[in-house]
C-alpha cells in the first residue's frame, strides 16, 4: 500500500511539474533536456519504489500511475469544464502581424522562438499573419491574412 500512496503522489507531483514548466519547453526538447528527463526519471523511480526491487512492487507502482491517467483521460473527455484546469488553453501570441506581449511573455517566449515556427511553417513575415496560436500541445499555428 506504500507503493500506491507514493505513487499517487508522485503523479500529482509530475503532473504539477509539468503544467508549471509550460508546453513550449515541453514540446521542443534539446538533448540536454532527454537526458534530464531520464535522470529525473531515475530519481522518482528511486523515491517510488525504494528499496523494494520486487516485481510486485513495480507492477503496482506502474498500476497506479496508468489508472491515474486514464481517469485524468476520461474526465477530461467526460467533464469539458476540467479541460482548461488539465490541458490548459490555447494562447494567442500574435493578432494582426503584432505581438501581444503580455501571453508571449507568460509562455517565456522570445520573438526568435516565434519566428522560428513560422518559418518552419514557411511564413516569412509575421505582417502576413493574422494569429498565431500557442496550442496546448506546445505547438504554434499560424493562421495567415486573406
Amino acid at each position: 500500500m506504500d507503493i500506491a500512496l507514493r505513487a499517487l503522489v508522485i503523479f500529482f507531483f509530475i503532473f504539477l511539474l509539468t503544467r508549471v514548466i509550460g508546453r513550449r519547453e515541453l514540446s521542443s526538447l534539446e538533448p540536454f533536456d532527454l537526458i534530464l528527463l531520464v535522470v529525473l526519471g531515475d530519481t522518482i523511480q528511486q523515491g517510488l519504489t525504494q528499496d523494494d526491487y520486487s516485481v510486485t512492487g513495480a507492477v503496482i507502482a506502474v498500476s497506479v500511475i496508468a489508472s491515474l491517467q486514464v481517469v485524468l483521460s476520461y474526465a477530461n473527455f467526460r467533464f469539458p469544464r476540467l479541460r482548461p484546469l488539465l490541458n490548459g488553453e490555447p494562447i494567442v501570441l500574435v493578432q494582426d502581424g503584432e505581438f501581444i506581449e503580455a501571453n508571449v511573455k507568460r509562455e517565456r517566449l522570445t520573438v526568435d522562438d516565434v519566428m522560428e515556427a513560422a518559418r518552419a511553417q514557411q511564413i516569412e513575415s509575421l505582417d502576413k499573419v493574422r494569429w498565431a496560436v500557442l496550442e496546448t500541445s506546445g505547438n504554434i499555428s499560424f493562421i495567415e491574412k486573406q
